[in-house]
């Protein structure tokens, strides 16, 4: 299981320090979007980076519709990951997806982790009956309709209203080359995946500390969002941070490092 779990993720570590650091990357993104962050903090601390079965340098072969039909099975593809690398008490970094699927794993084995940190989370993308997520299910179905047709072009498109930042053209190039990266039928299927989950009942269940970063004009996870998931975790706290686009690590890096350091400094 050791060399599978660890190929399947494309797993990696730099730094030998006694608290490690688990950074978990967002969708159409791998692990090369925390390396302002690594830079930063792998002289201090063990750093843990890992690619979702479907993106990066991932093990494809890995991937099918069934076994990913929900983001439980990322929350145990990181729990194997932990147990594989026998991490306890880690910070646990987590873009988009990844903070529910974070929570999910927190919620089975809590001892693996300290602290969670997410930048730009959302527990539901769709507005409901007294929660704005920021999305009609005719948006999302515009979405999918749009990935279906030509997925290329819509990586093209999508990535620059994504990243915002329209100063920082390279930086929406970088996205929509992950993006394109990926296969457009596991693209598909993780977009519908994510869009149309729903994890506002788990949060109260959550008792490790959570920051809860949130940038501006995040198209994907509104301001409302963020003051959602730091009303409704119980050891949960919203720190916004001047940052734009739903990808603030890679736009602002300076940024999110220093939010990153004082989460822990705590």
């Amino acid at each position: 299981m050791a060399a599978s779990v660890l190929k399947r993720n494309n797993v990696n570590q730099l730094g030998d320090g006694k608290q490690a650091i688990i950074f978990a990357h967002g969708f159409g993104s791998d692990q090369s979007a925390w390396r302002h962050q690594v830079a930063a903090f792998a002289p201090n601390f063990r750093i843990v980076l890992f690619d979702h079965v479907g993106a990066g340098q991932s093990d494809f072969s890995a991937y099918s519709p069934r076994r990913y039909s929900s983001l439980y099975s990322y929350a145990e593809d990181l729990l194997d990951l932990c147990a594989e690398l026998k991490l306890k008490q880690a910070v646990l970094v987590a873009h988009s997806v990844s903070g529910m699927a974070s929570l999910l794993a927190a919620l089975v084995e809590p001892d693996r982790f300290s602290q969670l940190i997410f930048i730009s989370a959302s527990p539901r993308y769709l507005n409901d009956a007294g929660y704005f997520g920021g999305f009609e299910q005719a948006d999302l179905d515009a979405l999918y309709a749009a990935m279906a047709s030509n997925y290329y072009a819509w990586a093209s498109g999508f990535a620059p209203i994504v990243m915002g930042n329209p100063d920082k053209p390279e930086l929406a190039l970088e996205f929509a080359k992950t993006l394109a990266q990926i296969r457009p039928d596991i693209a598909q299927a993780v977009a519908r995946v994510i869009f149309q989950s729903d994890h506002r009942a788990e949060l109260g269940r959550l008792n490790i500390p959570t920051v809860i970063l949130q940038s501006n004009n995040d198209i994907a996870v509104p301001p409302q969002v963020g003051q959602y998931l730091a009303d409704h975790i119980p050891s949960g706290r919203l720190v916004p941070i001047a940052a734009e686009g739903h990808l603030p690590h890679l736009s602002a890096p300076e940024t999110v490092t220093q939010a990153i350091a004082a989460c822990l400094a705590t």
